[in-house]
């Protein structure tokens, strides 16, 4: 159980503990925020966080965060059709990918984009990578650290999905020639595919809570780079061998659903302590797919994790009424000279449940120790916060942002 004590929950005013609001942006009023946040030094030193937008019109916006108490919008780009979203983005020195995903498949364009942002007020694409077809809505997560491949979840032209529900897949593009990416290798969970030697895999027996087998984060670490850490939505998550990037194989699988309501979203492993940590998604309103868990795996033997813990849930009672509720994403230790690293402490958000940090020294007990719930943003469809995604710097300096309008809030971290 969290040690707060539960009390009425007011989101007109701010409830935290352990963090510290230094500054808030609204991003000119194009506050809904997606899952993709990731720090620049530019070439002229001043720092730059880039963020992906959820929807429609906007494609990315790039904040000056040198000062985090003035944070200060330099670019803002629009996308090509109002049809499509830049939900995920990664940085690699001074060249940005962009992932776009369409509203359904068919449409174009769809894929993802190499810019170049040494200079932050101009960006410029060095080549843009198709990814439509006519089963396929394009690209909704990807992964670019080193400089060198883009991992990423998505749908191709020659990728026919045994349900629609699972479109994307795991792909490798090798980006050594950021003007000419070359994939280099794709995966998909066995029986998804049409062709496949094997059955497909059994749905949710609900239909509502069938979110898909498909893929969703692709993470790759320097620790391990012959490892690819996926998350596998209603399938589970799975841990893949990359060592030949044409063949990948599964190492291990693990699924809590059913009897848990699926959407594996993030796999982050921890690599010192032989743990893993798992998060689930919520992508239901008013609780309907209650609970949402960030998890915790014993992976020492990676061909066999086995669950030991969950990280404590907000109070139900106080955030389940609006909006969605449960975990979503977690600050990822990216392979980043400008990311905060930690295998002691997890920062994770739960949409109306605001920001939670939790201690996870005790890998058995994980313990909440900080949470920040701002008030309602205006114009916000479901009236509440819906805290969609989190990133650190290497000064502990926390970044998290509104799916719907409220756009980037920017905090100190008290522990």
């Amino acid at each position: 159980m969290s040690d707060i004590t539960p009390v009425a929950f007011d989101p007109s005013k701010t409830f935290a503990r352990n963090f510290k609001l230094i500054s808030h942006h609204e991003l000119n009023g194009f506050g809904g925020m997606g899952e993709g946040m990731s720090i620049q030094v530019a070439p002229d030193g001043r720092r730059i966080l880039w963020l992906a937008h959820e929807s429609a019109p906007k494609n990315f916006t790039a904040v000056d965060v040198s000062d985090p108490r003035h944070p200060r919008v330099v670019v803002q780009t629009e996308l090509p059709q109002s049809y499509m979203r830049s939900n995920s983005l990664e940085i690699s020195g001074n060249i940005m990918a962009v992932a776009y995903q369409v509203q359904k498949v068919g449409l174009q364009p769809a894929g993802f984009e190499l810019f170049d942002i040494s200079v932050p007020e101009k960006p410029k694409s060095i080549a843009f990578v198709d990814r439509s077809g006519p089963q396929s809505r394009g690209v909704h997560q990807l992964w670019f650290c080193d400089g060198e491949y883009v991992h990423l979840s998505g749908g191709a032209a020659d990728f026919n999905p045994t349900h629609p529900l699972d479109d994307q897949c795991y792909q490798i593009f090798d980006v050594r020639n950021p003007s000419k990416p070359q994939e280099v290798g794709r995966w998909w969970l066995p029986g998804t595919r049409v062709g496949d030697s094997v059955p497909p895999p059994k749905r949710h027996v609900a239909p509502a809570l069938d979110k898909g087998m498909r893929t969703h984060n692709t993470n790759v670490y320097p620790q391990r780079p012959d490892r690819c850490y996926v998350g596998c939505i209603d399938a589970g998550m799975v841990i893949l061998d990359i060592s030949d990037k044409a063949n990948p194989k599964i190492v291990s699988r693990w699924d809590n659903s059913p009897p848990y309501t699926g959407f594996t979203h993030t796999v982050l492993p921890l690599f010192d302590r032989g743990l893993l940590v798992v998060t689930d998604e919520c992508t239901s309103a008013n609780s309907a797919d209650w609970p949402k868990l960030i998890w915790i795996l014993d992976a020492r033997d990676e061909t066999n994790p086995i669950p030991i813990s969950t990280c404590p849930l907000p109070d139900v009672d106080m955030f389940s009424s609006r909006g969605r509720f449960g975990a979503h994403n977690i600050h990822e230790n990216v392979a980043s000279p400008y990311a905060w690293q930690s295998d002691q402490i997890i920062i994770g958000t739960f949409f109306n449940g605001g920001l939670r940090a939790f201690d996870i020294s005790n890998a058995y007990q994980p313990k909440e120790i900080g949470v920040f719930v701002p008030p309602t943003p205006p114009l916000s469809p479901s009236g509440t916060i819906q805290l969609n995604d989190v990133f650190v710097d290497e000064r502990e300096i926390v970044y998290t942002v509104d799916r719907q309008s409220g756009g980037l809030y920017i905090l100190e971290m008290d522990f």
